[in-house]
């Protein structure tokens, strides 16, 4: 695939005709005077959903590979580094691919990371046309398992076991790749998943459409081979993060955003405010979808988290105040959400460690007081990404009798470490 129809075939053109369509993207902040201390209430002891990773696409036949040093700024954890803890590559269906991919993956594994693995379309002797364009031929449901099973073992004998393998992207934005519909992915997950040797990912719709992931989970067989619900967030409203129906049935199984760049694909990485959209995604994602990973495209692109010169940027930025603080294995807990209007924060703890990420994307500074229950006096650290900063280490604190007054400064994200 071509470098053109990569960037605005598979991906931004037919996104940004998503939201010119009019799914709206977060405004730009209105400025308010900063006025008197706000109260945000920090609760450890009510314990929301586990965090299991934030991380980037790696798909070295569409753009190149990440290099040695690259790899080391997406998923190493110390100083200009972007603490990355998930890795997604394609399942390419040309198998003479499949080694492009080891070298990034299998640095990334050394590093921690989860390594997730997506196809775009199966081998050709598999498929077939039909009036809404490709799909897998039933007669090779077997045969598509078992290739994909292939590729889970080719990995591990290059030194990467795959957490997860997805049945197919965004089966249902497919004019590029192949289509499935609801109950072609029900069958295959009740039928042939069983037989996968990872844990299976399905459906990752492309805008985390329910009708699509609602089969699933109303199919007890289906659901019984299934282990991820993964969804993609381009276009999607803020009101429909929420899933009511995975709380209810998803017992047992994880929810993960595999995919998304976010407000667009046209703008650089570095344009500020707007970077901020990105923070503010993030805490949506988590907080209103209770996600429990966030994964961008392409993590080296200009405009994503990574810049072509290898440089983490202000997107970048934003989504390392999470990931370099937010680690897998966190517990997201209860924080006040939406203290003032264009302000968002949430919180999460590991052991006796607490992290509250605070966005503010008002023209003004604004005050806060910050309660946290249960905690007595304890010192923290915090650090800022602004218009002039980047992740640079902020004011030390104290909090005494549970509660610190803060400052979070107009236009930026700062995340404060309570040990």
């Amino acid at each position: 695939m071509t470098e053109h129809s990569e960037d605005v075939g598979s991906h931004p053109l037919r996104r940004r005709t998503l939201l010119a369509a009019g799914v709206a993207l977060p405004a730009l902040a209105v400025g308010i005077p900063a006025a008197a201390a706000t109260s945000v209430v920090v609760e450890p002891s009510n314990v929301q959903q586990t965090i299991l990773g934030f991380g980037g696409m790696n798909h070295t036949v569409w753009i190149s590979d990440l290099t040695a040093a690259q790899r080391e700024t997406a998923f190493g954890n110390g100083a200009g580094q972007l603490g990355f803890t998930v890795l997604r590559i394609p399942v390419h269906e040309n198998r003479a691919n499949w080694s492009r991919e080891v070298a990034t993956a299998k640095r990334a594994v050394e590093l921690g990371a989860k390594v997730i693995a997506s196809p775009w379309n199966p081998p050709a002797s598999m498929t077939e046309t039909f009036s809404g364009g490709k799909r897998l031929r039933y007669s090779s449901y077997g045969a598509y398992a078992q290739h994909l099973n292939d590729f889970v073992a080719f990995m591990a004998n290059n030194g990467v076991n795959l957490y997860g393998i997805s049945v197919q992207n965004e089966p249902d934005y497919a004019q590029e790749w192949t289509a499935w519909t609801s109950a072609e992915i029900v069958r295959f997950l009740r039928e042939n998943a069983g037989a996968i040797n990872a844990r299976v990912i399905a459906p990752e719709s492309f805008q985390y459409r329910k009708n699509l992931s609602d089969p699933i989970l109303n199919d007890a067989a289906a659901l019984a081979n299934v282990d991820i619900i993964g969804a993609h967030l381009y276009g999607t409203r803020t009101a429909d993060f929420p899933y009511p129906l995975f709380q209810q049935k998803g017992g047992g199984k994880e929810l993960w955003m595999t995919e998304v760049y976010h407000p667009n694909s046209t703008d650089s990485a570095d344009l500020w405010p707007q970077a901020l959209d990105v923070g503010e995604h993030i805490h949506r994602a988590l907080v209103d979808g209770r996600f429990q990973t966030y994964v961008w495209w392409y993590i080296r692109r200009s405009y994503g988290p990574m810049r072509e010169d290898g440089q983490i940027s202000k997107r970048g930025a934003n989504m390392a105040h999470f990931s370099k603080w937010v680690r897998p294995g966190c517990s997201r807990i209860t924080a006040t959400a939406n203290p003032q209007a264009n302000v968002y924060i949430s919180a999460y703890k590991s052991g006796s460690r607490i992290v509250i990420v605070a966005i503010n994307k008002n023209t003004s500074p604004v005050d806060h007081v910050v309660t946290i229950r249960d905690v007595g006096s304890a010192t923290g650290s915090s650090w800022l990404t602004s218009a002039s900063a980047n992740l640079a280490r902020s004011n030390d604190f104290t909090v005494s009798n549970g509660t610190f007054n803060t400052q979070f400064p107009a236009r930026s994200i700062k995340t404060f470490v309570l040990n």
